[in-house]
């Protein structure tokens, strides 16, 4: 028997199970599946808990229930990857070899990364890129009766790159919606040139944290965080005072990888950005926000990539050329507040563009333009999330993206 082994049951991990096992002949090959959590959370639903929009209990569910019949499902943390010896060592001692490797660990925020970070989380200080930060921000803002907010991204690259921005944009509504955002100074403080990594979308955002008397600070290196101080204090030696500070802490990939040495700075494993393939080890793919691939570390750019990587996983088995090239398709509803939404629709070569989707005209979906449509699209993505992504289901979307409907007037 040949071994499939997979490595987290995240969004990608259990899309690559659910549509690799009906193509691996069950007699041929065994296919593994492994994570260190029994809940698997539908993250793009933190953005929405500190709000009171989404409860806890509607961004979890167990992971059991989407691993399909014939995978097994393995419950531990994962010491290291041997792969000279195409094997996988356990912390409590057992370990899983494998034919081939499917890394899919993703990415979690490192606020001990940075200098003061971590000294007062859950003081002045909360990020909701995790469940319990989400949660613990939620019991924050119930009480919070003002002062300076500041929104900040430590560095790129993030998971979700739109979702800093996201929840400016609903602290904004959140606080008038309380009738007290005159009592609120918000800040956005970003490392990147402006708003955003693309710049048309940057200009579009920026100008929307402009009408919403958001100030910018852009090109923030941050150096350490003074807690008691309540500051952030760059290498430049600039300083932002805060009240409240809403952290994206630095992103980075599972220690296991540092330590199995198939990783970068970042522990993000090189692949081909392409096909997904290591570009150290013949057998290894590491998809979804394990990669380095130089695209968003987000939901629908591992939906798009799952689309095109069986074929090229089985092509790759059979000693065959992988001929679906992945393009870096990214397709993210912004979210914006008073129920209206933005949509942004690009890829490794080209940038977020004005224009219709998917139907070229028609949309529904407007792109780069708040509009109430684009506001239940976002509601929408839970859904199809659990009931069509996890599951390996076909959407009727082109996993490739297409110019058409797009206005390239703005380039």
């Amino acid at each position: 028997m040949k071994r499939l082994l997979i490595l987290g049951a995240g969004t990608a991990g259990t899309m690559a199970a659910n549509k690799l096992r009906p193509q691996l002949p069950r007699d041929e090959w065994n296919v593994t599946i492994v994570d260190q959590s029994d809940t698997h959370y539908y993250q793009p639903g933190y953005l929405f808990i500190p709000f009171g929009i989404y409860r806890p209990d509607e961004v979890t569910k167990p992971t059991k229930r989407f691993i399909p019949s014939g995978v097994d499902l393995v419950q531990a943390e994962i010491d290291r990857v041997v792969a000279d010896e195409n094997k996988v060592l356990l912390t409590d001692g057992k370990e899983l070899p494998y034919d081939y490797l499917i890394i899919a660990t993703g990415t979690t925020p490192r606020p001990d990364e940075t200098p003061g970070m971590a000294d007062d989380l859950g003081g002045s200080v909360h990020e909701f890129y995790t469940y319990k930060g989400a949660t613990a921000l939620a019991e924050k803002l119930r009480t919070w009766e003002g002062g300076k907010l500041v929104v900040h991204v430590t560095e790129m690259p993030i998971k979700c790159p739109v979702a800093p921005l996201e929840f400016t944009f609903l602290a904004d509504a959140f606080f008038t919606e309380q009738g007290i955002r005159d009592n609120v100074d918000i800040t956005y403080v970003t490392p990147l040139e402006g708003a955003f990594t693309k710049p048309v979308a940057s200009k579009y955002l920026g100008d929307m944290l402009d009408t919403r008397q958001v100030h910018l600070e852009p090109d923030f290196m941050i150096e350490s965080i003074d807690a008691e101080g309540k500051k952030l204090v760059s290498f430049d030696e600039r300083e932002i005072p805060y009240d409240l500070l809403v952290t994206i802490p630095l992103n980075m990939g599972a220690d296991y990888i540092a330590r199995s040495d198939l990783g970068d700075d970042l522990n993000y494993v090189p692949v081909d950005q392409h096909t997904l393939l290591s570009k150290k080890y013949d057998n290894i793919f590491a998809v979804g926000d394990a990669s380095d691939i130089p695209a968003s570390k987000a939901g629908s750019v591992a939906h798009f990539a799952m689309d095109l990587f069986p074929a090229n996983f089985m092509n790759h088995i059979q000693g065959l050329k992988m001929t679906e090239p992945f393009d870096g398709h990214a397709n993210c509803f912004i979210e914006t507040g008073h129920g209206k939404g933005l949509l942004i629709d690009f890829n490794y070569e080209t940038e977020p563009l004005p224009g219709k989707y998917p139907l070229p005209g028609v949309g529904p979906f407007s792109l780069l333009k708040e509009t109430e449509i684009n506001h239940w699209g976002k509601v929408m993505f839970r859904w199809m999330y659990w009931n069509i992504l996890l599951p390996g289901k076909e959407l009727p979307l082109p996993a490739l993206m297409s110019m058409a409907g797009k206005d390239t007037g703005d380039l």
